[in-house]
């Protein structure tokens, strides 16, 4: 699994995934993006552009994560959705339960 984290000078935390949301990789991603969740944290982002694929392991982790920031008192915010991303949130009516804006690219190719 691939992340990059950076921190600004307000403490939020950005994380750029950089492979899929799959179950082949899920156990490392959730174990990395959990050490993220500790106390102190004020705001985890979630850049999610560079996800080609995602699957129900992938889902269940971006929930957990829901979860997590709901239950730590911090804010969770997924940031610039890939294609596949926007398909699955689409497809199970999740883009209101997480709450964050999600932009269509003018060049995306539903099909």
């Amino acid at each position: 699994m691939t992340a990059k984290a950076k921190k600004d000078d307000d403490g939020v935390l950005c994380v750029s995934i950089k492979d899929d949301m799959t179950i082949y990789n899920a156990e490392s991603l959730k174990e990395t993006l959990l050490g993220y969740c500790h106390p102190g944290a004020r705001e985890l982002q979630l850049d999610l552009s560079a996800v080609t694929e995602i699957d129900s392991a992938g889902l269940q982790l971006l929930l957990l994560l829901k979860a997590e920031a709901q239950k730590r008192g911090f804010t969770l915010r997924l940031l610039r959705h890939s294609e596949a991303v926007i398909e699955v949130f689409e497809l199970l009516k999740l883009g209101m339960y997480f709450g964050d804006p999600i932009v269509i690219p003018a060049n995306w190719k539903k099909s």
